[in-house]
């Protein structure tokens, strides 16, 4: 029995470990063919290597006329003023949707979540229609709050499940001990909340720096983004600045997302380092 429940869990590890090297793989595998590009001349099918390399990506996209710091740093902004925004509103909702019992609950649980029921085209045609009325189109507020209304859903049920599952113990407690909202919000639900928080920001964060439609209609092409700058490359089929864009592109998600993982090690080691006294 002992030996059959070893070759069991042997089996099982193995299954486990081989499942996880094909999720690499087809993770892995289209960022190499990426970065190669983005140095590629030449590489037509069906040849396994490229037939000739070049640095006229690197030399277009770092070239004056790109501006890249510039659209770079855009993007960026952007996407983190999106990030802060929804996360914001997403706890927001997710305390009143997890706390409270009032009229229309549902209703409102359900408008949370209609961005995610309505064809991405004619979600942006109605908000683009409705930024122009309220002189929000062309700016960079607009941009941001269009990103966030696209985000919030996916922050928004984020936080539901983390406010549910913390449920309000510790409040009460920390109330009962005399800390005012502040104290018990700065004190109390934000720490336990912290790694759900981060969640909702880099799923914000990625979805806002990855919006091209969206961007090019409440933008009215006044507001540039790397997403924005790239498309042309794209559709052009211009595959090595396309590639040397998409590169850029992939380390500043990265970095971001590496921050704020960063951010929750430093805390939940803090938190470790308490406990064991």
């Amino acid at each position: 029995m002992r030996r059959q429940a070893r070759r069991a869990g042997c089996s099982g590890l193995w299954a486990a470990r081989a499942l996880v090297a094909l999720q690499a793989v087809c993770v892995l595998a289209p960022l190499a063919i990426i970065v190669v590009w983005a140095f590629t001349a030449s590489w037509p099918w069906p040849h396994l290597l490229p037939e000739s390399l070049t640095a006229r990506g690197i030399e277009e996209l770092f070239g004056p006329s790109q501006k890249l710091g510039e659209v770079l740093g855009s993007s960026v902004a952007i996407a983190l003023a999106c990030a802060f925004f929804t996360t914001t509103v997403a706890t927001m909702a997710g305390r009143a949707l997890s706390r409270y019992r009032f009229c229309g609950r549902e209703v409102f649980r359900f408008a949370v979540l209609l961005p995610f029921l309505i064809p991405a085209t004619v979600f942006a045609m109605g908000v683009q229609v409705a930024f122009i009325r309220a002189g929000l189109a062309g700016t960079v507020v607009g941009v941001v709050l269009a990103h966030s209304i696209v985000a919030l859903p996916y922050a928004a049920l984020i936080m539901t499940d983390a406010m549910e599952a913390a449920g309000n113990r510790l409040e009460e407690q920390a109330r009962l001990c005399g800390a005012g909202p502040v104290r018990t919000w700065s004190g109390i639900i934000i720490p336990t909340l912290l790694p759900s928080l981060l969640s909702a920001a880099s799923m914000s964060y990625i979805l806002s720096f990855s919006q091209y439609f969206l961007t090019l209609l409440v933008g009215s092409g006044k507001v540039k983004t790397l997403a924005l700058v790239m498309f042309p490359y794209l559709s052009s089929g211009d595959r090595t600045i396309a590639s040397a864009y998409g590169v850029v592109f992939l380390a500043a998600t990265l970095v971001v997302f590496f921050l704020f993982e960063l951010l929750l090690h430093k805390r939940m080691a803090r938190e470790i380092d308490y406990f064991n006294g």
